[in-house]
């Protein structure tokens, strides 16, 4: 992956987003101006003004001021936004906007408009607006021209004092939330474009947003964006509601300037860095550091599939080819403190992130990116839809889906779960031992003995396994082994079934050395 990526993903961890957007686009369709300063606004509108720029060739948004982007990690951090300024402060609407300064990592600036009647008027940007601490040295202020580096929503939560904020639009096109308690973790996206290809990922910006101004008792906030690249331009619209999951519905029209072969829809980046499967890696006091430990895909067949994530030695990109999936996220089952042990990072309160495609999405494959890394500051987990088929150079492609940030995926649970898988070497013999607990369920009410183990790799033979009760989670407990002997990489498949039907979710891994 580019080296692009990994200061996003550092700087996305630490400020909550990862490179900014931009300033006003050359040559791009004008808003049609009104005496008053606003403008007539509407998704088409927005969708049309992506069309037009597909037409052009991509140039590069302006970059902010010299002394902007000279800023340091303390400076930059020391520039903050106060709630008693944000957009609809003061008012009765339901929802207020922070807004995030641009410099050090974020040198590109984006605009944002707020929507009223359908009418669109720009909120400029000011310097004064920041509180400034004493580490933050004279900038040039280029007042109303500069933007933002992106923005928080905040509502009412049940905070007896204030909104609470739940969502981040910050850098590239990344944006994340949380359910209500929730602590941030990992990240959705607009559009993933050649991650982990050899010639470096691309990385499209949304490079302008409208907000819709929310009355008084609306529940749902409505936000635009604008999107462009140097392959392709996008209009997005997320009608977004927080709760104890924050849904996103997602409705995407994109216009390719060249032929996409290797895109994402509906990507996530996450961070894996090690679990009981590769815990003799980092010296380290905690059991387990990850945002998320699995993959979860409900393919198009019916079956619930539990990937767990990995940190690998080497890059590797696992595909799993479906037609019209029902949905795939990157989930996080591990939720209790002690599986940590962390109290400043909290990994057990992250969301996962749930991806429900809406319509056929056709042939293709939920594909996973793992990138080796060996420190937590840096996201190396990508997982997307990748169609079979590219989009072609000149077409309109239209997408819908919804996101769910929470605990759990959205989806009736009608097979026990996968809760943890943990690896190690043969106490005795030659090979590796591993260990997947399921969590309780009625079908597992007849006892061990009346289900049927299915243990599977395409590369080495696998032992017959072991079941039993384990009393620390109610559930069962499967124990196999299989010996890699020279291989360097295996794949594994595990299902429990009783009377000939599925009786567990389905576990895949992929072991390397």
């Amino acid at each position: 992956m580019s080296r692009s990526n990994t200061s996003a993903s550092m700087t996305r961890r630490a400020l909550l987003g990862g490179a900014a957007a931009s300033a006003l686009i050359p040559g791009m369709l004008p808003l049609p101006s009104l005496a008053s300063g606003a403008a007539a606004f509407s998704r088409d509108m927005v969708i049309e003004l992506a069309r037009d720029l597909a037409t052009r060739d991509y140039k590069p948004r302006n970059m902010v001021p010299e002394d902007w982007q000279n800023l340091t990690y303390d400076q930059y951090r020391d520039i903050r936004f106060p709630r008693e300024n944000a957009l609809w402060a003061g008012t009765d609407r339901s929802y207020e906007v922070d807004f995030f300064a641009p410099g050090l990592y974020f040198p590109r600036a984006t605009k944002v408009y707020s929507v009223e009647n359908d009418m669109a008027e720009p909120v400029p940007f000011t310097l004064d607006n920041f509180n400034k601490g004493k580490l933050v040295p004279d900038l040039v202020k280029t007042a109303g021209t500069l933007g933002y580096s992106g923005l928080r929503l905040r509502t009412d939560l049940g905070h007896p004092e204030y909104k609470t904020e739940f969502c981040v639009f910050q850098g590239a096109s990344y944006f994340r939330a949380i359910g209500i308690g929730q602590t941030y973790g990992l990240s959705g996206r607009g559009l993933a474009l050649r991650t982990g290809a050899p010639e470096g990922e691309e990385f499209p910006d949304f490079v302008k947003f409208w907000l819709e101004a929310p009355g008084s008792d609306q529940k749902n906030m409505v936000l635009h964006a604008l999107m462009d690249s140097p392959s392709v331009t996008g209009a997005y619209r997320f009608d977004i509601t927080p709760g104890p999951d924050c849904v996103m519905e997602v409705d995407a029209t994109l216009f390719p300037r060249v032929e996409l072969d290797n895109v994402g829809i509906g990507p996530l980046t996450s961070m894996f860095l090690f679990d009981e499967t590769n815990r003799n890696r980092f010296d380290d006091f905690r059991p387990a550091v990850h945002d998320n430990d699995g993959l979860m895909m409900w393919n198009g067949n019916g079956e619930v599939i539990w990937r767990p994530l990995a940190n690998p030695v080497q890059l590797q990109i696992s595909s799993f080819v479906d037609t019209n999936p029902r949905g795939f996220g990157l989930m996080q089952r591990a939720r209790e403190l002690e599986d940590y042990a962390d109290l400043e990072a909290l990994y057990h309160n992250r969301p996962g992130l749930w991806v429900e495609p809406k319509g056929d999405w056709g042939k293709g494959a939920v594909t996973l990116v793992e990138i080796p890394t060996a420190e937590e500051i840096y996201d190396n987990i990508v997982a997307y839809w990748r169609p079979s088929e590219p989009m072609q150079a000149g077409a309109q492609v239209d997408l819908s889906y919804r996101l769910t940030w929470g605990v759990d995926a959205p989806i009736e649970k009608k097979l026990p779960k996968v809760l943890n898988t943990a690896m190690g070497r043969r106490l005795f013999g030659e090979g590796r031992v591993v260990v997947i607990d399921f969590e309780d369920s009625p079908l597992f009410d007849d006892g061990p003995e009346a289900l049927d183990i299915h243990t599977y790799s395409p590369h080495v033979e696998t032992s017959e396994g072991v079941l039993q009760r384990n009393p620390a989670t109610g559930g069962l407990r499967l124990a196999f082994s299989f010996d890699p002997g020279e291989r360097r990489h295996i794949e594994l498949r595990a299902q429990l079934r009783k009377d000939g039907e599925m009786a567990s979710e389905v576990w895949l891994y992929r072991w390397t050395v």
